[in-house]
């Protein structure tokens, strides 16, 4: 049976992230929300370090356990460097499979950035040598690029990033098996792009709140152990990606947040265009970066259980919404009220994990738990009918329930819904 990760998230410790992403909570909210491997995040963090050797439990086959969750040792670091004549900075997320190798790596980090200023420290240092130094350490350590395709910080990234893996990595390439593909990307957007046809694509959430976790996740096959872990990565063992609606990632169009321009790539995607209110030069988006590193386009078919399937024997994946911004929109009342997290926890607490209420759960079990009318929009969600305003230039995009007429009760449902919140 496949287990379900989510190796990308934070920690109090990164900047700009919830004071309530303490270990403990996020092993609670793993439950919640259906994760089986969790990523620590941030253990170059001295003060984060301290807290995963006092509180997490090895349980044998190079991952730990906390309240019996899974944990994998892994952070994310931004290198920020000058190659081919141009500054870079390149995201990358790094894993390792015991505490003795991060406190060996965490000092040789520390000569090339301050690893107490931030979770997610900048280093000086090139990605390769970033690579070629983990792995020296510590051959098993697994390097992955992050949200491959944002503007600013991904591999691909139109502003800092490269043309191909093998550009930005050089020599270490070889090391190199698999891709975040980010939240402005799906594996639909990177199936034709010339340079990932042998590579692994997963998805996670890079959670900086504690109900963001899951909103990207990877279903993986074989042994949940770190070693199974790698093997996955490394051989394309995936099941299935959950993915967040691209155009809602902030940089999936291309655009000019000043100005409010948001534009689709053109019919011959070009590198850069000019913005029609300022004239400066549009940020370009990830949709428009990828298909100018594509062959064509590989399409992919979407089942009755709403996963798209690739023609080629990729991975399948299912495009979904947050449970809790599903019943935000039914209900019309900001995520954080609550009445909102009454609902969603009536749910939880009924019919099954988020995930499981998302992806698997049928409509009579969902009906009495939260109402017919939050049952219907999550159908409807799992089916693909919803609305999308597309992301840009760091704008997140928005997605809403396609039938405006689900949304507005009949007197029938609405006295459901009630007699639910009671």
């Amino acid at each position: 049976m496949p287990y379900i990760a989510d190796l990308h998230l934070h920690s109090i410790y990164a900047y700009a992230t919830s004071k309530s992403l303490t270990l403990e909570n996020l092993a609670r909210w793993a439950k919640i929300k259906g994760i089986d491997l969790l990523a620590s995040a941030d253990f170059t963090h001295p003060a984060w370090f301290t807290e995963l050797n006092q509180k997490l439990i090895p349980n044998g086959g190079g991952l730990y356990q906390l309240d019996g969750v899974h944990f994998v040792l892994g952070t994310e670091v931004s290198c920020v460097y000058k190659q081919g004549g141009r500054q870079r900075r390149v995201h990358i997320l790094l894993f390792a499979p015991d505490l003795a190798t991060v406190a060996r790596l965490n000092q040789a980090l520390s000569r090339h950035g301050n690893l107490k200023s931030d979770g997610r420290p900048t280093l000086t240092m090139s990605v390769r040598d970033l690579t070629a130094l983990t792995l020296e350490i510590n051959p098993n350590c697994i390097v992955l690029p992050a949200h491959a395709w944002t503007p600013w910080y991904g591999v691909f990234g139109s502003k800092s990033g490269f043309d191909s893996l093998e550009e930005c990595f050089l020599d270490m390439s070889p090391a190199i098996n698999a891709i975040e593909t980010g939240l402005s990307s799906d594996p639909e957007i990177n199936w034709a792009v010339r340079d990932l046809s042998d590579k692994t694509l997963v998805s996670f959430s890079d959670a900086h709140s504690l109900p963001k976790l899951a909103r990207e996740v990877t279903a993986f096959q074989g042994p949940l152990t770190y070693q199974g872990l790698a093997q996955a990565l490394a051989q394309n063992e995936v099941a299935y990606t959950v993915e967040f609606y691209p155009e809602k990632g902030k940089y999936h169009y291309d655009g000019h947040r000043k100005c409010g321009v948001c534009q689709p790539p053109a019919e011959i995607p070009i590198q850069a265009k000019p913005c029609p209110v300022c004239g400066k030069p549009l940020t370009l988006g990830v949709l428009n970066r990828a298909l100018l590193l594509s062959e064509g386009k590989v399409n992919g078919t979407r089942g009755g259980d709403g996963f798209v399937q690739s023609t080629e024997g990729r991975a399948p994946f299912i495009r979904l919404v947050p449970l809790q911004e599903i019943i935000s929109e039914v209900l019309g009342q900001s995520p954080n009220t609550k009445k909102v997290q009454s609902v969603y926890f009536k749910v939880i607490e009924e019919v099954g994990s988020e995930l499981q209420v998302l992806i698997n759960a049928n409509h009579h079990d969902l009906a009495g738990a939260s109402g017919e009318r939050i049952a219907q929009a999550i159908i409807q969600v799992r089916a693909g009918n919803i609305k999308v305003e597309p992301g840009y230039d760091g704008v997140f995009g928005k997605v809403s329930i396609a039938s405006a007429d689900l949304l507005r009760s009949e007197t029938q449902t609405a006295e459901m819904d009630q007699s639910v919140m009671a």
